[in-house]
């Protein structure tokens, strides 16, 4: 788990910001967009690395270096997140059943595809106690469909505040090889500016990988 640190709403710029959106009938809000993985799907290729879990690492990585995407609520405080890490849905195919998978952050792409596999292949249970932590980046992708919009299931908790990201089917188009995306936030913490910082780092993470 993560250390945190509560925030004084007596003195954070955003307090009035982040009551206002609290206190919405739906807090949460998603944008969905299109990332260029031209560069992004060779290189993973050639290091022999999963798709699934080197974009979950890119993408964790460029969320924790924008601080808006670290805050959340913890028993009705707002606190910042030093670090976030990762929790994924993994598909049985057997099965047709998926589970929800947490794994630790690490610095090295390769460190953490390796953790992410083994953790995910001795994992039994569909749902497992720290399935919803606070400390983490949910993960969904459906890669069955190149979308353009996509919703979730609302749990009805207006404090839940855990960013969920997700990816369609890429496909060629212009030379190009898109991916649709999609993030879903907590209005009390990240704007529309938050996102587009975000879109812009993962565009370059996948550009420079």
């Amino acid at each position: 788990m993560s250390t945190y640190r509560e925030i004084d709403l007596q003195t954070w710029k955003r307090a009035l910001h982040c009551q206002v959106f609290r206190n919405s009938a739906q807090p949460q809000y998603g944008v969905s967009f299109e990332l260029d993985i031209a560069n992004f799907l060779p290189k993973i290729r050639e290091k022999g690395l999963s798709f699934t879990f080197s974009l979950i690492h890119t993408v964790t990585k460029c969320a924790n270096s924008i601080e808006e995407f670290r805050y959340r609520f913890e028993d009705g405080k707002v606190v910042l997140y030093d670090q976030i890490h990762t929790s994924f849905t993994y598909l049985n195919p057997e099965t047709e059943l998926f589970k929800v998978v947490n794994v630790e952050m690490r610095d090295s792409l390769e460190e953490y595809a390796a953790l992410a596999a083994e953790t995910e292949r001795n994992q039994a249970c569909y749902f497992p106690e720290t399935a919803m932590r606070s400390d983490v980046y949910q993960f969904s992708p459906f890669p069955w469909v190149s979308f353009t919009h996509i919703s979730h299931t609302d749990s009805g908790k207006k404090d839940s505040a855990t960013p969920l990201f997700d990816w369609g089917k890429y496909f060629e188009r212009d030379g190009k090889i898109l991916l649709p995306f999609s993030v879903q936030v907590h209005h009390s913490f990240v704007d529309g500016i938050h996102i587009g910082k975000l879109a812009e780092a993962l565009q370059h993470a996948l550009d420079t990988i």
